[in-house]
């Protein structure tokens, strides 16, 4: 049954990433990669729901493919998902990403097909663009940012001489000021939208708590992208859902990945953004969770006395492994052996799509010591002698290891006195107050 909204609605959804074949195998009905087919699978329920709700257009944020050099199978799936939105008479408006792009000059970006073919209702933003669309429920105007590259920026004059994070600082700076000029030239009677495939200050990066500052992105505040008149800032790059202005008008939202990349995302829910807008001044916005490829990272932690074998099976046992990718990460005590049957956790695993791993994670044999005042040595060769004679109970070994070490310093004209010096301030410093 169709749904019919009586406000402007549209979808916001992003980093489909075809081409993302990691823990799968081939299908052995369509011959295509499982995992291919997951992703196929994920963004045909956006498809079928943007159909269903009757949606006024289709908003892609970025990163259509893995590369920018799909294979046919990628693109006709993606060809086939998106003419379905033809057919139903929905606009799509696509943003190129970091993954779409083609580095090379010249070259043709991943999506530039799109913007090719002879047919209405199909918008591919390859460079900052003001993009206004009528609608069944009115107009609506778009400012479509692509990902920030140097070619937004001209490399002679000023900038010919920039390092690289110059470079990505004047980048940054450029695309903002691009954004407000554009947001200056909209009528602030008409709802809008600012749809990039952007990195912002606050967002989190998915599998982790880093914050996007700390990568090497062009990097965007907040308050660059949240002016008048915009209604709803929709994004695509980073993997998690999340909205960077809860509090505040406009929402900045990143609407994640369609579905799971790899383990960094194994805990996170996967889905698009359906957002209406029933007046000027007030979009709103829902998550809709789609179903997807269950990803389980199963840590076993075991004891010295411990059958290793039976206590990861103990743990698989307390989850559905079903059609999902397995992880399995266990814990050995310091000096306990490596011994697991892997036919038997292999047979607990065979209700799994794929077992991605199975790891051990070893304890180590000694926690380092601070040297106490009595067993301090007085020269580099005497620490290393000592290191040594820890990591080896064979004198000979030992003996071999020091000739070679005291050898490579030499070749490198490295001075062992010099770094008996170093070690004898470094002990005197350790010995005055206030220091560690």
């Amino acid at each position: 049954m169709h749904e019919h909204s009586e406000h402007l609605s549209f979808i916001h959804t992003a980093d489909v990433h075809f081409g993302v074949e990691n823990y799968g195998k081939i299908d052995p009905v369509t011959g295509i990669h499982s995992r291919l087919l997951d992703f196929y699978h994920a963004f045909q329920v956006c498809i079928d729901y943007a159909i269903d709700h009757r949606v006024d257009l289709f908003l892609f944020a970025g990163d259509a493919y893995k590369t920018a050099y799909p294979t046919p199978t990628q693109q006709r799936l993606l060809m086939h998902s998106l003419l379905k939105l033809f057919r139903a008479k929905i606009p799509v408006v696509m943003i190129v990403g970091n993954h779409d792009h083609a580095l090379s000059f010249g070259k043709a970006h991943a999506l530039e097909i799109f913007g090719q073919m002879p047919l209405d209702g199909f918008h591919v933003i390859s460079k900052p663009t003001v993009l206004s669309l009528t609608t069944r429920h009115g107009p609506v105007n778009i400012v479509g940012i692509p990902w920030p590259s140097r070619a937004h920026v001209a490399l002679h004059g000023p900038h010919a001489l920039l390092s690289g994070s110059e470079l990505t600082e004047a980048i940054s700076e450029t695309v903002s000021a691009t954004i407000a000029d554009f947001a200056h030239t909209l009528d602030p009677s008409i709802p809008a939208i600012l749809a990039g495939h952007l990195t912002v200050s606050s967002g989190i990066f998915s599998g982790s708590e880093k914050r996007a500052i700390y990568g090497t992105d062009p990097i965007f505040l907040p308050s660059q992208l949240a002016i008048k008149p915009f209604d709803y800032v929709a994004l695509g790059h980073l993997h998690r859902y999340q909205n960077l202005n809860p509090s505040e008008y406009p929402a900045i939202v990143y609407s994640g990945s369609i579905e799971r990349i790899d383990f960094g995302e194994h805990k996170e829910e996967k889905g698009f953004c359906h957002v209406t807008i029933p007046e000027k001044g007030n979009a709103q916005h829902t998550f809709v969770q789609v179903p997807t490829r269950p990803f389980l990272q199963i840590h076993v932690s075991c004891k010295p006395h411990d059958d290793i074998t039976a206590r990861i099976i103990e743990h698989l046992a307390r989850h559905d492994l079903t059609d999902a990718v397995i992880k399995i990460i266990y814990s050995l005590p310091a000096g306990v052996s490596d011994q697991i049957d892997m036919g038997i956790i292999q047979s607990a695993c065979r209700g799994a799509h794929y077992i991605a791993g199975i790891i051990p994670i070893r304890s180590s044999h000694e926690p380092m010591r601070r040297l106490s005042q009595e067993s301090r040595v007085s020269s580099f060769t005497e620490l290393l002698t000592s290191y040594l004679q820890g990591k080896t109970p064979c004198p000979q070994r030992t003996e071999r290891l020091l000739k070679k070490i005291t050898s490579i310093a030499a070749e490198e004209g490295i001075s062992l006195n010099h770094l008996n010096a170093q070690l004898i301030t470094s002990e005197c410093s350790s010995d005055k107050p206030g220091t560690q």
